[in-house]
């Protein structure tokens, strides 16, 4: 019987809902977790991570400077090669982050927000999970970091590491004692310390309950939960569902509220990367991703080839952008249009959902089903095989003008 993750905070719930008013929306935050192969259909862990971020302009770069290969999400500005905030490598060594502001409690160190340095120096170094511990160890302290390090390997490991300047703390999603059903959840606290001084509850408790329903439905699909953490649109504290009462129309401006939802208004992009088998298949890594506003933009998935090729539409171009993330921002504006005073607290919904089913959600999702079709039947092609490059290629050819058409007749837009 799946326990509910959710129950260990029901009191602290009550206790901390003037806490969650006051949080200040500007915040960086992200909505983290992993689920462990062992309880996945195909027996391959899953590492996500809904990023919120100050920076809205995101991109995907392929490495290959350092020891391992690697695809980094990174930001579009000049400094993109210094951080990197989520990715894998060609080991099928995988890492994201969530801030977590309680592990470094009465620390007075200087160095800090060095999580995007270390993520980099993980994916070029580290092949295992062992690998990042010995990473964690090696390194001059302080390390500068507050965070929240998820890691899935290619020998099956799945873990959360809570780390702060000197020291980290293991959750092992393969261990039973730590969680009945292999799932870990992390927002922006750490257990391990004083929770009342972190954040992220209500989306902790809200993506805990969507995978309540995936455990449960055994349904850990890409499209089932991109769909069900990055777009959900329920608050777990007030009960509330955005997808109810719905505007009739397209131009029925019509507002919500929309703070502590998992996607928010500072959500810049998301990743869901699907880890191998076993060592040996560690060529199928891959990973899906959302560049922009989760609620604006298609998920798109990418393969680690030796070709170093992206998808033209989610790499950074020559002008650090990338064009799926310029698109979702400039669609943004629709669903966030009072820019003065505290306006962006407010959502149109009718330009996300709406009864005449042209919301920017609601297109989105239809354009995505020949996305999320056509990955299953390559995935399913490549199954026990080499990877591929040129069918890879191939298939990156496919989307790129996939996609240009469908934006085109869908939005008038040129992608």
């Amino acid at each position: 019987m799946l326990k509910n993750p959710i129950m260990k905070y029901e009191v602290l719930k009550i206790a901390l809902i003037w806490f969650l008013i006051v949080i200040s929306a500007d915040i960086d935050a992200c909505t983290t977790f992993i689920i462990s192969g062992k309880y996945t259909p195909d027996g391959r862990s899953v590492l996500y991570k809904n990023r919120d971020t100050d920076e809205m302009q995101n991109a995907l770069v392929f490495f290959s400077g350092g020891k391992y290969k690697f695809i980094g999400l990174v930001d579009g500005n000049e400094d993109w090669n210094k951080n990197v905030w989520g990715g894998y490598n060609e080991k099928g060594f995988a890492i994201i982050n969530s801030a977590a502001y309680n592990n470094n409690l009465g620390d007075t160190t200087k160095l800090q927000d060095q999580e995007g340095v270390l993520m980099k120096l993980a994916l070029e170094n580290c092949s295992t999970l062992e690998d990042f511990e010995q990473l964690l160890n090696t390194l001059p302290k302080p390390l500068g970091v507050d965070a929240n390090f998820g890691v899935i390997d290619a020998l099956g490991g799945a873990a959360f590491y809570e780390t702060g300047n000197y020291k980290f703390i293991k959750f092992d999603a393969n261990d039973q004692a730590v969680t009945p059903n292999g799932i870990i959840v992390r927002t922006n606290h750490s257990m391990s310390y004083d929770i009342t001084k972190g954040y992220g509850f209500c989306r902790y408790n809200t993506a805990s309950m969507a995978l309540s329903r995936a455990y449960a439905d055994k349904n850990f699909t890409p499209q089932y939960l991109i769909n069900n953490i990055s777009r959900s649109l329920k608050h777990s504290l007030t009960g509330t569902d955005l997808e109810n009462n719905i505007p009739e129309k397209r131009t029925d401006i019509s507002y919500r509220f929309f703070i502590d939802y998992i996607p928010r208004n500072i959500t810049a992009s998301a990743v869901m990367i699907v880890g191998a088998e076993s060592k040996d298949k560690a060529s199928e890594t891959m990973m899906w991703t959302l560049l922009g506003f989760p609620l604006t933009t298609v998920a798109v998935p990418v393969w680690l080839t030796n070709t170093e090729k992206l998808p033209a539409c989610v790499a950074m171009s020559d002008s650090l952008k990338a064009p799926i993330c310029e698109a979702a921002l400039r669609f943004k504006e629709d669903c966030f249009p009072l820019t003065y005073d505290r306006g962006t607290n407010y959502l149109n919904i009718a330009a996300v959902i709406n009864n005449e089913n042209n919301g920017y959600l609601q297109v989105i999702q239809e354009v995505e089903k020949e996305i999320f079709r056509k990955t299953s039947e390559l995935i399913q092609s490549m199954k026990g095989k080499a990877l591929r490059p040129e069918i890879i290629n191939e298939f990156y050819d496919w989307l790129d003008q996939y996609l240009v058409k469908a934006y085109r007749e869908n939005f008038n837009y040129s992608l």
